[in-house]
């Protein structure tokens, strides 16, 4: 089981676009406040007041007043003329001018960022709206992309509405692309039970003629001898068949199950399989718990049957090998069904290939294979039909355990609930 490295923490698209709202707006707002500043202080520089020999403004005066003849009065009741008037009309003029400028910069400043605050607000809020149709073409993905298979969801759509832009370009483009792939899926399946079906019938007759000319009172050794291989390798061609057409019936999602214990599915499982057991000299150890999920009756029992069936045939068959069938209730609301062995050492790099149709171990890949290769490919296809999920990992020794684990039933849980 590979452990995913965590993401590093990113800035959204959101954020990122309310950042650049902001600080464009913000050196909008500074240039301004900038430009601003300067006019008023070269209006200060260029113009101020003149007066007479009374200290009053002339209602005309287009030059600056002779130095003699200027004389003002002070707030405090002092009599200036001349140079010392000129010197203290400088000196309150560049108070003045200083003081309005700081008034300016502060007033402006504080309002700049008050202003600006509100703008990155509002852009937040137009990022978001603007944003909302990439949200949902995302989520739409992730759902499709966190499927339990790669045909499961394939039947959602976006629909986004609204203008005719380049987001909903791009939700219609992603929903063509998702409506092919989920027909190229249908026709996949729909081409493998067509197939396997039609094939079933040459097969059966196949064997019926095999085992006519064995059963002839003038057949020598020799042609018994290759009717008995002819057969076997009939009976594996029809066990492939059979895997395949259960394999595409069990890549469709289950929507209205039954309820259905676990517990008895692998009671009936273990007597079932008793007898292959018995030959192959392995020792099948039974514990069935109470494990109340809902589905396919008839597909869970494959299920197990696949895996309880996988356990014996891939064992060691020498003395003390055994295989043990398990089913629970487990806490965080789901039920597990496990199915360990003892047998051949299994490479931890090989566990997953090992549910790939047709995928054998070692020496398993031939012809005269025990199986048709399907086994744990089925049983992967019927968990996440279920909504379930499959781990497998090797055992030290040799071996394997496999573990399905499937929702709990409503049903169950209410009763298990009860009961505590």
């Amino acid at each position: 089981m590979s452990l995913r490295r965590p993401l590093p923490r990113r800035i959204t698209l959101r954020t990122r676009l309310t950042l650049i709202y902001g600080c464009l707006f913000l050196a909008a707002g500074v240039v301004l406040l900038g430009v601003t500043y300067a006019l008023f202080d070269q209006q200060l520089s260029g113009s101020g007041p003149t007066f007479d020999s009374a200290g009053a403004a002339p209602a005309s005066q287009t030059g600056p007043p002779q130095t003699k003849d200027l004389t003002v009065v002070t707030e405090h009741g002092d009599r200036l003329t001349g140079a010392s008037a000129e010197t203290w009309l400088s000196d309150q003029k560049n108070t003045l001018r200083d003081a309005a400028g700081t008034s300016l910069i502060t007033q402006g400043g504080l309002a700049l960022l008050v202003v600006g605050g509100a703008a990155v607000g509002f852009g937040w809020l137009v990022a978001g709206r603007v944003l909302a149709p990439l949200h949902r073409v995302t989520e739409t993905a992730r759902r499709i992309a966190g499927a339990s298979a790669a045909d499961r969801g394939l039947h959602e759509r976006i629909a986004l509405r609204g203008p005719d832009d380049e987001v909903k370009d791009l939700a219609d483009t992603f929903d063509t692309m998702v409506e092919r792939l989920d027909r190229s899926f249908d026709g996949q399946r729909l081409f493998v039970a067509n197939a396997s079906h039609e094939l079933r019938t040459p097969l059966t007759l196949g064997r019926a003629l095999v085992e006519l000319a064995m059963h002839r009172a003038t057949a020598s050794e020799d042609v018994k001898w290759l009717g008995e291989n002819l057969l076997e390798i009939n009976s594996r061609h029809e066990r492939l068949i059979s895997g395949l057409l259960l394999l595409a019936r069990s890549e469709r999602e289950i929507t209205d199950g039954s309820p259905v214990d676990l517990a008895d599915v692998v009671g009936h499982v273990v007597a079932q399989n008793a007898p292959q057991a018995r030959q192959a000299g392995v020792t099948v150890r039974e514990e069935a718990g109470p494990a109340p999920t809902a589905g396919d009756g008839l597909l869970l029992e494959r299920l197990v049957h696949n895996l309880v069936e996988n356990g014996i045939r891939h064992n060691t068959g020498a003395g003390g090998a055994w295989v043990r069938v398990s089913s629970r209730t487990l806490p965080e609301g789901r039920v597990a069904v496990e199915v360990s062995n003892t047998g051949p050492v299994v490479p931890p790099y090989e566990i997953q290939s090992l549910f790939e149709p047709f995928r054998r171990l070692g020496g398993d890949r031939l012809v005269t294979a025990k199986g048709a290769g399907l086994g744990l490919s089925i049983v992967r296809s019927i968990a996440r039909a279920h909504g379930g999920d499959i781990v497998a990992r090797s055992c030290e020794g040799g071996g394997m355990t496999v573990t399905v684990t499937l929702p709990l039933s409503p049903e169950g849980g209410a009763a298990e609930t009860s009961v505590t």
